[in-house]
């Protein structure tokens, strides 16, 4: 493909020479002549002038290269990608090794793989991808355009909404994690009959799991975004277009307002309530509510700003600590002296 027809499909300026062949993409350090490479962090900027590629997506034009001219190099290059590569797709049609139940219903251009099950009473829309051992329990409702990827699983009643997208042995409706303690100390399992629901333009990556509720639901709000081994607790609200990265644990009823960024390994509490555009940073523990657009830290979490001074100063804690209780020796002495020696009153 030649780099002019690339800059035309992406709407991006050309600067350099647009009869470049690129038939890749790679990262600058691997990248050939025929490749096209990108720069998105201004960081890595030295590393321009060491890359063999063809082209390059960056913000600026530098010289000694072809570059597709961005002000976001990192969404081009994204979308670039998918010139060069499409993830196979299976064969239309059901295969006969798969088990469909007699009163689901399969929209047009579905496929659906060897030992994939869809149970009774589910309607799944068009042009669904169900890859081998994936199973919807009953009930279950998928709108359109749906992607499974094998040992993924939906369980009974769950919604789900178009475009969605669930990454191997992902669980959506498993149950929540709830029991009640008997007089003589053993635990009742409390019956989960709520649903879990996933709105448009969702994503859950491997592993992860979105638990149904008690009672009412649980609900992935649109174009939200859940990476690997996340668990998302009974009856949580995640908000739309929210990013949680791996590790990340939601105790029940949390509640993610709209754009909020949880970093990896950060856990909640529960019961609380994250405000839009708030970011969590790494393993923070989030015990309260968080407010609208704050950047908070540690664990327990508090505002990034603050953590930040005291992450510095916590090496010095011991130094500090024995300055401290010099001062404080000192003072005791003088209270002492002043004490044995008191200041004679005045006649």
């Amino acid at each position: 493909m030649k780099l002019r027809e690339i800059a035309g499909r992406l709407g991006c300026r050309l600067e350099g020479d647009g009869e470049v062949e690129i038939t890749g993409v790679a990262g600058m350090e691997h990248a050939g002549p025929a490749d096209l490479t990108f720069l998105s962090n201004p960081k890595y900027a030295h590393k321009v002038k060491q890359t063999r590629a063809g082209a390059i997506l960056i913000a600026q034009p530098v010289p000694g290269i072809a570059c597709l001219v961005s002000e976001n190099p990192d969404l081009h290059f994204a979308r670039a990608q998918t010139f060069f590569y499409q993830p196979p797709r299976p064969a239309l049609g059901i295969h006969p090794l798969a088990w469909i139940a007699p009163t689901a219903v399969v929209g047009e251009n579905c496929s659906i793989g060897a030992f994939a099950v869809v149970g009774e009473r589910v309607r799944i829309g068009r042009n669904a991808v169900l890859h081998p051992h994936v199973v919807i329990y009953e009930g279950a409702e998928i709108g359109d355009d749906f992607l499974a990827h094998s040992h993924a699983a939906v369980r009974e009643f769950c919604r789900i909404g178009d475009r969605v997208t669930l990454q191997n042995g992902v669980v959506v409706g498993g149950d929540g994690f709830g029991f009640v303690r008997r007089p003589d100390g053993t635990h009742e399992k409390i019956v989960q009959s709520g649903i879990t629901v996933l709105e448009d333009d969702v994503e859950v990556q491997s592993l992860t799991s979105v638990d149904r509720a008690r009672v009412g639901e649980t609900r992935v709000r649109r174009g939200a975004k859940i990476d690997s081994l996340v668990q998302i607790g009974h009856a949580c609200t995640i908000g739309e277009d929210n990013i949680i990265c791996g590790q990340a644990g939601l105790a029940g009823s949390t509640v993610l307002e709209r754009d909020v960024l949880l970093a990896g390994q950060v856990g909640s509490s529960g019961h609380l309530t994250v405000g839009a555009g708030a970011i969590v940073y790494a393993q923070s523990g989030i015990g309260g509510d968080v407010a609208p657009g704050a950047r908070i830290s540690g664990s327990p979490a508090f505002a990034a700003s603050e953590w930040l001074r005291a992450v510095t100063a916590f090496p010095r804690l011991p130094e500090l600590l024995k300055s401290v209780r010099a001062l404080q020796k000192k003072i005791e002495e003088l209270q002492r002296k002043q004490n044995e020696h008191p200041n004679p009153t005045p006649e």
